[in-house]
């Protein structure tokens, strides 16, 4: 939720902000107008109380003294309708300025490029493993055994996308035999690494209310991309940062235990809405997928301090999993609604010869702490927002894709990362078995 006050006061700014992310102006302009009318009849509404205050006096001396009274009590009457009516339209004003200004996004950060979509994105770096110029994909260019990572976990028999589709429909697969093994073993070495670095894991529920929907601003906007739940005011998760970032909501935090770091692995689900025809093979684009979420309460003055080094946690998974990618900062069209600065890791996919998106991680500011109202005491012991951050630690169904691609071998066999031998049992290749 954007600040009124800073919005009234920087008019000109703001407009030319939301623009940039696709408000028109005319739909400030109706904010400002809305919002201008409210406060000068919360004026007039307070006007008439104090009026109606000094009338009651009168009435009261005059008719301790026996005198007639009738003409004050009736104008009295005329102002207590005047003020119900104006009570009933400062409500109605209220709901038309929360609902408009609950579907403006966040303002962007100065430093986000400015442009419509992807095409203005910016290239921060590029990674690659220490061996990767000696891997058979990169020297022999695309030799013919590449194969992409839905066609090899087929014929691994991993991957049931067939079976999915007959139990519950397109997008949804089963995970099978070593494939569901991997699966867990990326998971809980990603919530390893994170808990290394300070962040406490969480097991979350997976069904939120749709106060917490609107909290982290999901909410009004998103809502037919959201499976809800049938006859109730619920929704399951599109991802922990929902119930992560809510678990505080309404709440003080103690300025000593900032910034809080939280982690959890859960499912997901997404309608997708949107996607017709994008990915519709595959671990791309699932209805159900899970994730390991990161999300970080911070004062202010730190959160672009911690927005680097939660992109740089996101990154160290890759790192230690020796898959290449490339962070790309997000322009204003291409960020999502409730973030003022987004950086995009996305891992090579050698099959597909490009990038991916694995992971999103984004600096809201103060945007969804003002929806929530989680707070914080400043050193002159005044309530402030927090900020809040989240990013993916990486979405675990894309990790398998770029794991299947990127360590596939001519045979068809699939090597596992060094780092997950640990966690399947000092297993090195994943290789074709009969499943029935």
């Amino acid at each position: 939720m954007l600040d009124m006050k800073y919005l009234r006061k920087n008019i000109t700014e703001v407009t030319q902000k939301l623009q940039n992310r696709g408000v028109a102006p005319e739909n400030v302009r109706t904010l400002l107008t809305l919002d201008q009318e409210r406060r000068e009849t919360i004026q007039i509404v307070e006007n008439l109380k104090a009026d109606r205050n000094t009338t009651s006096e009168k009435i009261a001396y005059a008719k301790r003294n026996h005198e007639d009274a009738s003409q004050i009590i009736a104008m009295m009457q005329k102002v207590s309708q005047e003020i119900k009516t104006l009570d009933a339209r400062q409500l109605e004003l209220n709901e038309q300025v929360q609902n408009l200004a609950a579907h403006f996004p966040n303002l962007a950060a100065n430093d986000v490029p400015i442009g419509p979509d992807e095409s203005s994105n910016i290239e921060q770096r590029v990674w690659e493993p220490a061996d990767y110029q000696q891997r058979p994909q990169v020297l022999l260019k695309t030799p013919e055994w590449l194969k992409a990572h839905y066609d090899i976990g087929e014929q691994l028999g991993i991957l049931d996308f067939e079976r999915g589709a007959k139990v519950s429909g397109a997008r949804f697969l089963y995970y099978v035999g070593d494939g569901a093994r991997l699966e867990r073993a990326i998971y809980n070495f990603m919530l390893d690494e994170h808990r290394k670095e300070g962040y406490t894991e969480m097991i979350t529920p997976i069904v939120v209310n749709d106060s917490a929907m609107f909290g982290t601003g999901q909410y009004p906007k998103f809502q037919d991309d959201a499976y809800r739940v049938a006859g109730l005011e619920q929704t399951y998760i599109p991802t922990a940062e929902v119930p992560l970032t809510n678990y505080y909501s309404g709440e003080t935090l103690p300025t000593a235990d900032l910034p809080i770091k939280l982690t959890a692995l859960s499912p997901s689900f997404r309608k997708e809405a949107g996607a017709a025809g994008k990915d519709t093979r595959g671990l791309i684009r699932l209805h159900q997928f899970n994730k390991v979420e990161m999300v970080k309460f911070t004062k202010p003055e730190q959160s672009y301090t911690e927005l680097e080094s939660m992109t740089a946690n996101a990154e160290n998974i890759l790192q230690k999993l020796e898959l290449p990618y490339h962070v790309i900062m997000l322009s204003t069209g291409d960020m999502g609604f409730s973030a003022a600065k987004t950086y995009d890791i996305e891992v090579w996919m050698p099959q597909q010869n490009l990038y991916r998106e694995i992971s999103s991680v984004s600096n809201t500011e103060d945007f969804q702490a003002r929806r929530m109202h989680i707070t914080y005491r400043d050193d002159d012991n005044k309530l402030q927002l927090v900020h809040t951050l989240n990013g993916s630690g990486l979405a675990v169904g894309r990790t398998v894709a770029a794991i299947l691609e990127n360590y596939q071998n001519e045979d068809g066999s699939v090597t596992i990362p060094q780092a997950l031998r640990p966690y399947m049992g000092e297993q090195d290749k994943l290789v074709a078995t009969s499943h029935h």
